[in-house]
C-alpha cells in the first residue's frame, strides 16, 4: 500500500491540474466570446455609471468578465472617495448605482442581465451568432 501512496497523490495532482485547467479555458472562452457583444454596446450607445465600491456594479461587471474593458464606462467616484462624484455623473443626474443610459435617452438603475442589454440594444449575445 506504501507504494502505491505516491501513485495515487500524483494522479490526484494532475486530476486537479487538469480540471482547473479546463475551467480557466471555459472562463476565457465565455468571456472572449462576450467582447463583440460588449463592443456592440458600445457602438449602440449604452453607458454604464457606476462606482468602485458599488457591490451591484461589481455583478454587473463579474457578468463581462474580461470583456467589460470593451463596454462605455463612467467610474462616478474616480478620486477612490466614495463621497466624490464625477462631473459627468452629476450632469448625468446619475442617482444609484449602476445606472444603464441607453441612445434614446432611457435609463435603468439596476443591474441589467445580458439578455435584457440585448432586448434594449439589439446586440446579439454570443450563442446567438452563426
Amino acid at each position: 500500500m506504501k507504494t502505491k501512496l505516491p501513485l495515487i497523490v500524483g494522479a490526484m495532482i494532475i486530476l486537479i491540474a487538469i480540471v482547473i485547467g479546463i475551467q480557466r479555458w471555459m472562463y476565457t472562452q465565455s468571456t472572449s466570446a462576450l467582447t463583440s457583444f460588449a463592443d456592440c454596446l458600445t457602438t449602440k450607445g449604452a453607458i454604464m455609471y457606476g462606482t468602485w465600491w458599488c457591490p451591484h456594479c461589481k455583478n454587473q461587471k463579474d457578468l463581462f468578465g474580461k470583456s467589460f474593458d470593451h463596454v462605455r464606462y463612467v467610474e462616478c467616484a474616480p478620486t477612490g472617495n466614495p463621497n466624490m462624484r464625477a462631473q459627468a455623473c452629476i450632469d448625468a443626474k446619475i442617482e444609484g448605482y449602476p445606472t444603464w443610459i441607453f441612445a434614446d435617452g432611457s435609463r435603468r438603475e439596476r443591474e441589467m442581465t445580458l439578455d435584457e442589454l440585448r432586448e434594449k440594444t439589439q446586440c446579439a449575445l454570443p450563442t446567438e451568432q452563426k
